[in-house]
């Protein structure tokens, strides 16, 4: 023990303490937090003071967004068509205009048929109108259908290809040439004479005598017509019994279906 006291009587002396320490500590930790707001103890920090994000120790003002937020300006224009049917459905045609039925012209297409000695409009026969066939056709088969007889499948198959024979024969014979829609009016529409003489059948038997001549003359009329139509609306001047030869032959099969 008498050599570690020696040692300590030769240590270095000095006038430094442990309390001087703790006193400088406490300094330098009080200058720190006046100068550096971050390093607070929790409970003392002044959050009424603005936060800016720039380099440490140099606090900038925060300025408020003064710009204008991006508005484009309208480039489009309504197209004509769309203006037109923005106005409302009071400017748009009728339903029927739109489907391309007429009955005016329908009924006077009917009358034509029906007298075979007037003359024919050409301007109107030339026309492509598919509702008057359509229904004159179910009329003939519903007449047939109350006679016993279920021919729809027969009607509308000889009617097609009848129409297409009298387009290619028209088409061969005029100079300005036809639709195919225009035959197929034509002959739909000059079918009318034909459910005259299916109505008979209902009543009576067409395999008589006056059967026969009933459905000869029923085959004239509605060839007749037919010829008339296509040569006014053609101009095929001089060509009607050419014309309706052939019409004779397509109405003579369906006289065919209403006597047998």
């Amino acid at each position: 023990m008498s050599g570690f006291d020696n040692l300590n009587t030769d240590f270095y002396q000095s006038s430094y303490s442990v309390e001087d320490q703790n006193q400088g500590y406490s300094n330098s930790n009080s200058n720190s937090n006046t100068e550096n707001p971050y390093n607070k103890p929790y409970g003392q920090y002044d959050y009424s003071q603005p936060m800016g994000y720039a380099t440490p120790g140099i606090m900038q003002p925060q300025q408020p967004y003064t710009g204008q937020i991006f508005q484009p300006a309208q480039t489009y224009t309504p197209s004509p068509a769309q203006s037109m049917y923005s106005s409302g459905f009071d400017d748009e045609p009728p339903l029927l205009e739109e489907l391309g039925i007429n009955f005016d012209h329908i009924w006077q297409k009917t009358l034509t048929v029906l007298h075979p000695l007037k003359a024919a409009d050409g301007s109107i026969m030339n026309e492509t109108d598919l509702a008057g066939p359509m229904v004159f056709c179910l009329a003939f088969g519903a007449t047939l259908l109350l006679a016993g007889k279920i021919q729809f499948g027969y009607v509308y198959g000889i009617s097609a290809i009848g129409c297409l024979g009298m387009y290619c024969l028209l088409n061969l014979m005029s100079m300005t040439g036809v639709s195919f829609g225009c035959v197929a009016s034509v002959l739909g529409y000059c079918l009318l004479p034909m459910i005259l003489l299916s109505s008979f059948g209902v009543l009576l038997s067409l395999q008589g005598l006056v059967g026969i001549i009933l459905t000869s003359a029923i085959i004239g009329w509605c060839s007749l017509s037919a010829s008339k139509i296509f040569i006014s609306a053609l101009a095929m001047d001089g060509q009607q019994l050419l014309v309706a030869y052939p019409c004779a032959l397509l109405y003579g099969v369906f006289a065919l279906i209403s006597v047998f």
